[in-house]
C-alpha cells in the first residue's frame, strides 16, 4: 500500500456567519472553494490537468452550495476540466472525512494527486441546512429507533450526565479565546491563511474575524443558556419536544443548561484544501511533502447524546497506526460545544497544554464542512512551528458520529 503526503494546506480567514454583518457573508460558495483551490495551485505550480479528484465537504448541499461544489469550485478557480470533484455530507466530520477519502483513493494506488478540503457559508446556507434528522417529523420510525434532539441540547444533556459544571466549560471557553488571540498576534495562522478578493479584485477579508480576545469569566457568566427554550420548544403537532426526546432514552435525567453562545462554536463562512499526492508523483514533480497521514478512522455511538464518539475515534484511529497516546504530540479535537474538548480531555487524561493549542472553535468559528480540514492544516503547521511528529485531529458529528486521522511530519 502506498504511502499519501501531504504537499500543503490553505484555507481563508473565517468571516462571521451573518448576513449583511460577516465580511465572506456576500459570496458566493463556489468563490470561497475555489479561493482556497486556486492558492493550492499558485504555491505548488500545479498542474491542474494531473488532479484526479477533488473531494470537498459541504454539509447544507442547498441551494448555491449544491451542485457539485467540488467541481464548480474547481471550474471557478480556472482548473483544468480533466480535474474531477465530489462533494460528500458526514455533517460537522465532513472537512476530516474528505481528506480522509483523498488520502486511501492515494494510498489504495487507484489515485496520485487527490485534494481533500470543505467550503460552508454559514451565513447563508449552512445556517438554514437541510432537513435534519432531529427535526425529521416524517420519518417516526426513525425517530421511535433513535431519538435525536438538537446538538446543543445534546452538549447540555453530557454535561449534566458527566457531572460537568458551567464554570468548567466557560473556563475552557475563555482559554480558547486567550490561546487564539496569541497565535493570531504571533502570526501562527500565517502559512495556511490566504485572503479572500472580490470578483472585482477588492479585498473581502484577509484576517479572522470572529474571535473576541477580551473574553472573561465574568463575561460569560452574564450570558443566558441557550438552548433551555429550545429543549422544549414543540416539534410536531403532538408536543415532542428535544427534552422528551433525550428523556426517552435517559428517563431521570434534569438537564442542566450550561451552554451559550460564548462556550458553543462560533457560526462562521470559510475554506479549506489540502493537497496530497503519492511518493512516486511528488518524487517525480519536485514536491516536497509535509506530512504523511498514518491512519484513519471512523466510530459511530450514540445518536441520542451525538457528541461522544470522539474518544473512541481516538482510541480507534490509535491502534491502526500502533501508537499510544503519549506518542501524540498535538491533540485537535473540535470545539463544538465546551463540553465535547472538555469531555475528551478528561476521558483520555491528557494534557491540556497538548490540546487545541492555538485555540478552537468556540474563538475561532466552525464553518461546518471545512472545519476538518482546517484543524489539518492547523495540526500541521504546529507541529513544524514546534518540531514534533504526530498529530490526532477528530471531531464529534451528528447522528453521533466521528472520523479521525493521525498524520505525522516529514
Amino acid at each position: 500500500m502506498s504511502e499519501a503526503w501531504i504537499i500543503d494546506a490553505c484555507r481563508t480567514p473565517r468571516g462571521i456567519g451573518k448576513k449583511g454583518k460577516g465580511a465572506l457573508a456576500d459570496q458566493h460558495p463556489q468563490h470561497l472553494g475555489a479561493t482556497v483551490l486556486r492558492a493550492l495551485a499558485e504555491r505548488n505550480d500545479l498542474n491542474t490537468a494531473d488532479v484526479d479528484d477533488i473531494v470537498f465537504g459541504t454539509s447544507s448541499q442547498r441551494g448555491q452550495q449544491g451542485s457539485d461544489l467540488a467541481r464548480m469550485a474547481a471550474l471557478d478557480a480556472g482548473y483544468d476540466v480533466r480535474s474531477s470533484g465530489v462533494t460528500l455530507d458526514r455533517f460537522c466530520g465532513s472537512g476530516i472525512t474528505s481528506v480522509n477519502i483523498a488520502a486511501a483513493s492515494i494510498m489504495s494506488g487507484m489515485e496520485d494527486l487527490v485534494i481533500g478540503g470543505g467550503c460552508e457559508m454559514m451565513s447563508t446556507f449552512g445556517q438554514a441546512g437541510d432537513q435534519s434528522p432531529f427535526i425529521d417529523s416524517d420519518n417516526l420510525r426513525l425517530r421511535e429507533r433513535h431519538p435525536q434532539p438538537h446538538q446543543g441540547v445534546c452538549a447540555d444533556a453530557i454535561a449534566t450526565l458527566e457531572g460537568i459544571d458551567r464554570k468548567a466549560l466557560d473556563s475552557l471557553a475563555v482559554e480558547s479565546q486567550r490561546r487564539a488571540a496569541r497565535a493570531i498576534e504571533s502570526g501562527y495562522f500565517n502559512n495556511s491563511l490566504v485572503p479572500v478578493y472580490r470578483p472585482d479584485g477588492s479585498l473581502a477579508l484577509d484576517c479572522e474575524e470572529f474571535p473576541r480576545p477580551n473574553t472573561t469569566l465574568e463575561s460569560l457568566a452574564e450570558l443566558k443558556p441557550a438552548f433551555e427554550a429550545m429543549a422544549d420548544y414543540p416539534l410536531d403537532e403532538a408536543g415532542t419536544t428535544f427534552r422528551a426526546l433525550v428523556n426517552k432514552v435517559y428517563p431521570d435525567l434534569a438537564i442542566k443548561h450550561v451552554h451559550h453562545a460564548g462556550n458553543s462554536s462560533g457560526v462562521v463562512d470559510g475554506a479549506a484544501a489540502l493537497l496530497l499526492a503519492s511518493p512516486d508523483y511528488a518524487r517525480a514533480h519536485g514536491m516536497k511533502p509535509r506530512a504523511r497521514v498514518r491512519a484513519m478512522a471512523n466510530m459511530g455511538d450514540s445518536p441520542t447524546l451525538m457528541l461522544n464518539a470522539p474518544v473512541p475515534a481516538a482510541r480507534k484511529v490509535l491502534a491502526k497506526a500502533g501508537l499510544q497516546l503519549s506518542d501524540i504530540d498535538l491533540f485537535e479535537i473540535n470545539e463544538a460545544f465546551a463540553v465535547v474538548a472538555e469531555k475528551f480531555i478528561r476521558d483520555l487524561d491528557l494534557d491540556r497544554g497538548r490540546v487545541n493549542v492555538n485555540g478552537g472553535a468556540m474563538a475561532l468559528g466552525h464553518p461546518i464542512g471545512a472545519t476538518g480540514s482546517i484543524l489539518i492544516g492547523t495540526v500541521l503547521d504546529e507541529l513544524e512551528r514546534r518540531d514534533l511528529q504526530f498529530g490526532l485531529v477528530t471531531m464529534c458529528a451528528a447522528g453521533g458520529m466521528a472520523p479521525a486521522i493521525i498524520i505525522e511530519r516529514i
